[in-house]
């Protein structure tokens, strides 16, 4: 089955049966990633009493159920969590730090500093200062 480039969402091919089964999966995998907002981003073991819907960013080392899936994203289905790899420049709302985390391709960072890959060094760090969504300075 083929996919989206950009989100990986499943597409319908023209002779597929049960194209309800595709669009459901690609309807879910939206609701899981789209204006995305998670509980926190340190948490290594599931919440007791997940709701239906609960997201959280898979923290490092984690055991039970998220074993093996730090950095990710989980989503509570209501019976089973849903995992989704980010991709590079992803970014969640954070409800425990009360900001936002973005996706770096490696780790989940705080904007303002993250590296970024340059034509005379393997990496340099980047610090940005910003209003709202504004960018207002940036060193390197």
């Amino acid at each position: 089955m083929a996919d989206t480039t950009v989100l990986a969402l499943p597409l319908i091919s023209a002779s597929q049966a049960q194209k309800h089964v595709t669009h459901n999966e690609a309807l879910v995998a939206l609701d899981l990633i789209v204006q995305l907002a998670v509980t926190s981003r340190t948490t290594t073991t599931p919440p007791g009493s997940p709701v239906i819907g609960d997201r959280y960013i898979v923290g490092a080392s984690a055991t039970d159920a998220w074993a093996g899936q730090d950095d990710m994203i989980a989503m509570f289905t209501g019976t089973v969590w849903q995992f989704t790899t980010p991709r590079l420049g992803w970014r969640a709302f954070v409800a425990d730090e009360a900001g936002f985390a973005v996706y770096d391709g490696v780790a989940w960072v705080i904007p303002g500093k993250f590296m970024v890959q340059t034509e005379t060094a393997d990496y340099a760090t980047v610090s940005a200062n910003f209003i709202g969504n504004r960018m207002i300075e940036m060193d390197v």
